[in-house]
C-alpha cells in the first residue's frame, strides 16, 4: 500500500528517485571490493546515499530558505561522489563500463538537482512559495 502525505511530497521529484537509481547502482558496483578498500567505498557509498536524504530531508523542511539549503548541500553530496568515481577510475579499481553507467546516471542528477535549485531561487525571488499547510480556501 502506498501512503501518501504532503511530507512524503519529495517521492514525485525526479532528482530524488535519479538519487536513489544512483545510490542503488553504486552499492552494487562498489560492495566487491576487497577489504583494504572497505573505508574508502564506504564513505563514497555515504557520499551519494546523502543525496537523496538532503533533498528529501529539505523537502520536507518546507521553508524555502531551509529546503534550497539542503539542496545546495545535497549538490556538495554530489560533488564528493564524482570525485570519489573519478578517482576509482582512474586507479582502475572500476571499469569503463561501471564508471560510464555511474556518470552518466550522476550527469543527469546533477543536472536536475542545478535546475531544482534554479526553479526554487526563482519562486524565493518571486515571493511565490507556500511553506503553510494551511490555506484560506480550507474549510
Amino acid at each position: 500500500m502506498e501512503r501518501k502525505n504532503i511530507n512524503r511530497g519529495f517521492k514525485n521529484l525526479w532528482v530524488w528517485q535519479d538519487a536513489i537509481s544512483l545510490y542503488v547502482l553504486v552499492c552494487k558496483i562498489f560492495t566487491d571490493f576487497p577489504f583494504e578498500f572497505k573505508k574508502v567505498t564506504s564513505n563514497c557509498i555515504d557520499s551519494v546515499h546523502s543525496i537523496n536524504r538532503n533533498i528529501a530531508e529539505g523537502y520536507c523542511r518546507r521553508s524555502i530558505k531551509e529546503y534550497l539549503n539542503y539542496l545546495n548541500i545535497a549538490l556538495g553530496s554530489c560533488g564528493e561522489f564524482h570525485s570519489c568515481y573519478c578517482s576509482f577510475f582512474k586507479a582502475n579499481q572500476i571499469s569503463q563500463e561501471d564508471y560510464e553507467k555511474i556518470d552518466k546516471l550522476h550527469y543527469k542528477l546533477e543536472n536536475g538537482l542545478l535546475k531544482l535549485i534554479k526553479s526554487l531561487q526563482k519562486k524565493r525571488t518571486n515571493c511565490d512559495w507556500e511553506d503553510s499547510f494551511y490555506h484560506d480556501n480550507e474549510s
